[in-house]
This record gives C-alpha cells, structure tokens and sequence, in this order.
C-alpha cells in the first residue's frame, strides 16, 4: 500500500456509531444493511459482515466507522459511510471501542 500523508489522513471523518437496526441486504448474501446513528443522524450503511455476525450479535453495538466516505450504490443499496472491520484467513472482527462512549465521539 502506498503511504500517505498526516493531511490525508485527516481528511477522513473517522467516528464512534451505534448499530439500530440490521437487515438482510435483498440482493446479496454476504451483506448487511445497516442504520446507524453517528449522534447527529441516522444513516444507511452496507457491510459484508453477514456470514460473520447474526443481527442480534450487532444490534446495540458501538463501532468504528468512516463518516464521510462518498456514497456508493452497493447491488441497489446506497451506503453513507464504512464499518471498520479487520480479517484474517479466519476470522472477521469488527472494530469497537473499549469502553463506552458517545455516538458521534470523534477517532483519532
């Protein structure tokens, strides 16, 4: 991967959401569609988490999500933001916080 610079990586809006509500994407097994609460707003984002993680698993959770990544129509669903996930040649695991902290609290 090529690096990048400190004012690239500022660029990114990286915050603490929490999960509402989760469904099964209609056009792809894989995928989650996800509504999301960033403090200020309630948003849609996709996730490939679903063979990962069963709704009930996500629900209530706190993640680490990019806020302001550009939208993108993923097989019909528009996503407003990415979940933060890391994965070996095992597992899937998204990425939370340690410890509690409020919806829209800025990463850095």
């Amino acid at each position: 991967m090529p690096t990048v610079t400190f004012e690239d990586f500022k660029r990114l809006d990286l915050k603490i959401a929490k999960i509402l509500k989760v469904e099964d994407h209609p056009n792809a097994e894989k995928l989650y569609v996800l509504t999301i609460t960033t403090g200020e707003a309630e948003k849609t984002i996709v996730a490939g988490i679903r063979r990962h993680y069963k709704p009930e698993e996500l629900v209530g959770r706190s993640i680490l999500v990019i806020d302001n990544l550009e939208p993108a129509d993923i097989r019909g669903v528009v996503s407003n933001g990415m979940l933060l996930a890391a994965k070996d040649d095992k597992t899937l695991a998204i990425l939370v916080p340690e410890k509690e902290i409020k919806s829209g609290s800025p990463v850095s």
